[in-house]
């Protein structure tokens, strides 16, 4: 197989387009989804929930926020544990869902507590959908966690967790921020699984299409924890970055087209920033979530936002929305690569669109965090 030899700038060109960050929006939540296969789902929203910033940085305002929660409701998305996909996808992960868990230490906790499992699919049934707090916790051995036994999460939780990554709870939807559950079967379309190796091997060249361009060998993810995957696609060498890539064949024979750019805000679980050290290869930029290190050491804020102008990576907004007040709170833009003067207009106006995605008067900045 030929070794295609690319610039930096054709690299970081192929990821942006496969993380539909140019300028050319998707045409719709469901479709998104599709291509990017997941969106990440995570409950810190010092600006907006992990799914909800994830699609407003591709939708813009159109988007309105819950439409993922909604489009759960309808049945078009389902959610797997941390992440939100289409439920076109379903079949890729019945076969998984059929075998989870592998991991012995969960295995033998569901063992122990059999009939807990069974109490909470009665009830599902007979009251169903239900929330966490409507469910007795009645498990026989306490879900814990860690050396000293330290439980961060409730039985009961876990539980309802470990159903769903067996494929015999769904989500169904929320009342508040508390999930609801229900049976999949009432749930999840009556459809053939696909199997579990063909069904990998189709996820790993979605995963690399939804990327674009790749280190040859990747982690892999499940409910279960982490392994080593060899990624499909074409053989690239970057200009000035060390190793072999892969890039996805359709995006490799549009590197030369004309590329459309724009300025975008990203959510730290972005999957176009989660994935650090290729950040840092593709586009020299250098990006920690600070929310669990101390005040003092951090250098751009609790939950700061990646800032995309153009085909960089140019700085981090520190900002937190007071929706009480109606403020975003603006507490800092700090700039990797010095904005001119276009560059500040553009993070301004994106930063304008956030406050009035978000329903927020006005946007106060500097303020003390």
């Amino acid at each position: 197989m030929a070794t295609h030899r690319l610039t930096a700038q054709q690299g970081r060109r192929i990821a942006l387009r496969a993380q539909l960050l140019d300028a050319r929006r998707p045409v719709d939540l469901v479709h998104l989804v599709e291509d990017l296969t997941f969106l990440s789902v995570d409950p810190t929203s010092a600006v907006a929930p992990a799914v909800d910033l994830v699609a407003w940085s591709r939708l813009g305002n159109e988007y309105w926020q819950g439409a993922v929660d909604d489009a759960i409701s309808d049945r078009m998305l389902f959610q797997l544990r941390g992440t939100v996909r289409s439920m076109v996808d379903l079949p890729l992960y019945l076969e998984q869902m059929a075998r989870w868990p592998q991991n012995e230490t969960m295995r033998q906790w569901l063992a122990d507590n059999a009939e807990f499992e069974r109490e909470v699919l009665a009830l599902v049934e007979a009251d169903g959908p239900v929330l966490a707090k409507d469910v007795p916790d009645t498990a026989r051995v306490p879900y814990t966690w860690g050396a000293e036994g330290w439980s961060s999460r409730r039985s009961v939780a876990e539980m309802l967790e470990a159903l769903n990554m067996q494929g015999k709870l769904a989500m169904v939807g929320r009342q508040g921020r508390q999930r609801l559950w229900d049976l999949a079967e009432r749930v999840y379309p009556q459809v053939d699984a696909v199997p579990l190796e063909e069904a990998v091997q189709e996820r790993v060249a979605r995963r690399l299409a939804a990327e674009g361009i790749s280190r040859k060998r990747v982690q892999g993810r499940s409910g279960d924890g982490c392994w080593w995957v060899d990624m499909p696609g074409e053989i690239v060498e970057i200009e000035g970055v060390d190793g072999e890539w892969r890039a996805d064949p359709e995006l490799l024979e549009r590197v030369d087209d004309e590329f459309e750019p724009r300025t975008a805000l990203l959510s730290p679980f972005d999957a176009m920033a989660a994935d650090r050290p290729r950040l840092l290869d593709l586009f020299g930029y250098e990006y920690t979530l600070e929310m669990y290190k101390p005040k003092g050491k951090r250098r751009w804020g609790y939950f700061a936002l990646p800032i995309l102008h153009g085909e960089r990576f140019v700085g981090k907004l520190d900002a937190k929305a007071d929706r009480k007040a109606g403020v975003l709170n603006v507490f800092a833009v700090h700039e990797d690569l010095p904005f001119d003067g276009a560059t500040m207009d553009a993070v301004h106006a994106e930063v304008e669109l956030l406050a009035s995605w978000l329903g927020l008067s006005r946007i106060d900045y500097a303020r003390e965090a």
